[in-house]
């Protein structure tokens, strides 16, 4: 009797699917990116042009989500409907490189005629199932997988290879052309498909934005900018060793972290100190190991702060001194962390002098050059938690070398730290563009760690610069991150 109802509901059932496919058809769109990534070894030039494809969906009125990795470094970007041979261009409203999201719409009304926006879902209970959508390796028609949630936990986002998240596993593949497709589960979007294990780590492991990460981004754009995430910048030991509780004169509760640093730059800076034990976060308790209870899962604290915007205020219960005590935080983000990211849509900020590159040290420049210099890796490892920034905003690099007469015998000293030019200590690169536009007899560079300096005379600039643009066809000497005009002013 149980094998002739089931073949009595299948029908149903299979029918009930399909519809949902249908009307996924109607919200999932298929985005074609032509890309141009710059060149840190030429900054002067517009890079190399490549292309790619993604998924998105429609969120609201003319609104598409899609992942920031798909759209970054595009030139042109167009979106198809399933059924509909038409490319229409799509334009970029937001984008949030630190969550790996992004918001496009299209300018032609008719696209959108028919489309369903989806919703958004809750976080989806661990072993539940999912549906996720899109276009893999660029198949022109939808795809649909179903996975099971496995892990529900903060993960390093690989767009930016610093920002960590929530993130959610699924034993389903995330392959190309996937990212940015729905995820849904009970008709509701739950999250974003943005990344996955490559077969030699992995089977069929893949993972999805939630909607917690999904909300914060729309809640940031409603003033029609993105301000990027916080940052508490606070760095905490865990406390589940006995010995270490018993120290600091902590009851056997399970329960605080132990502060050990607060970078300057952080929000927590004068609120929190060192050798404080961290109990509570906005009333929820922490646990010894960092964890929270939070939407009925465990996460850790700072997924608290991630839910926050600028200006917001986060409450800790502190024991302090052995007492117990409440202290507020405004939140705030930290540029200096974010020279640990790759970067995106940007142009690689150089000087170029006398056949001379010059430029400052980020994730995007260490991942062109090979650079084996101490100098240069304890800076940029340690630009945070030695607050190396707080003297040099910038860790600025002689990187590279035009060969010509007036450079003779400077090659072997490339990648060096510049320390001061014609006198001048250089923070920065724009210091070092001041610098040298300095008149003098002999320009005088000094490298970090260098006994000889690097000396140019004056006279001979002129003449070298001219044969260095016209042999290598150089158009640009230097490019400080201000606009044309600007530059031309300077």
């Amino acid at each position: 009797m149980r094998i002739l109802f089931a073949l009595l509901l299948y029908p149903f059932l299979a029918s009930a699917a399909n519809e949902e496919v249908e009307r996924l058809r109607n919200c999932v769109v298929r985005i074609s990116v032509a890309a141009q990534s710059p060149d840190y070894r030429q900054p002067w030039s517009s890079g190399s042009v490549g292309g790619g494809v993604g998924s998105g969906f429609l969120i609201g009125e003319r609104q598409i989500m899609t992942n920031a990795h798909v759209v970054s470094n595009s030139r042109l970007i167009t979106v198809e409907r399933d059924g509909d041979p038409n490319e229409y261009p799509a334009q970029i409203l937001h984008i949030a490189h630190d969550c790996d999201l992004a918001l496009l719409t299209v300018e032609d009304p008719s696209f959108f005629k028919g489309m369903a926006s989806l919703s958004f879902g809750d976080i989806p209970d661990l072993h539940s199932t999912v549906t996720t959508y899109g276009y893999p390796i660029g198949g022109e028609r939808m795809s649909v997988t179903r996975g099971v949630v496995s892990r529900i936990e903060f993960r390093t986002y690989s767009h930016s290879s610093l920002d960590a998240h929530l993130a959610i596993q699924i034993d389903a593949a995330i392959n190309p052309g996937n990212s940015g497709g729905p995820v849904l589960q009970d008709g509701k979007c739950v999250g974003v498909a943005f990344q996955g294990l490559s077969g030699a780590v992995a089977q069929n492991t893949g993972y999805m934005i939630p909607t917690p990460v999904m909300k914060r981004f729309v809640k940031d754009i409603e003033d029609g900018s993105y301000d990027g995430y916080v940052e508490l910048a606070v760095n905490y030991q865990t406390l589940q060793n006995p010995a270490l509780r018993r120290s600091l004169a902590l009851v056997d509760d399970d329960t605080g972290v132990l502060v050990t640093s607060i970078p300057q730059v952080g929000s927590a800076h004068g609120a929190l100190q060192v050798d404080d034990v961290l109990i509570a976060i906005d009333g929820h308790r922490i646990s010894s190991d960092g964890q929270i209870v939070l939407d009925g899962g465990s996460v850790q604290l700072e997924e608290i702060v991630e839910r926050k915007f600028h200006g917001d205020i986060v409450c800790f219960g502190v024991i302090r001194n052995r007492e117990t005590i409440d202290v507020d935080v405004t939140l705030k983000g930290a540029w200096p962390y974010r020279i640990l990211a790759k970067t995106y849509d940007v142009r690689p900020r150089f000087v170029l002098f006398a056949g001379l590159l010059f430029q400052p040290v980020d994730r995007n420049f260490l991942s062109t050059y090979s650079i084996d210099d101490l100098e240069v890796m304890y800076r940029y490892s340690y630009f945070v938690s030695d607050e190396i920034y707080l003297d040099h905003p910038e860790i600025v690099v002689f990187s590279e070398m035009i060969p010509d007469s007036i450079n003779s015998y400077f090659r072997e000293l490339r990648n060096g730290v510049v320390e001061e030019v014609n006198g001048k200590t250089i923070r920065g690169l724009a210091d070092l563009a001041e610098a040298i536009d300095q008149d003098v007899a002999h320009h005088v560079i000094r490298l970090v760690g260098q006994g000889r300096p690097l000396v140019i005379e004056a006279a001979q600039v002129e003449a070298a610069r001219q044969r260095i643009l016209s042999t290598y066809g150089i158009t640009q000497e230097r490019y400080l991150g201000l606009d044309q005009k600007q530059e031309e002013q300077k």
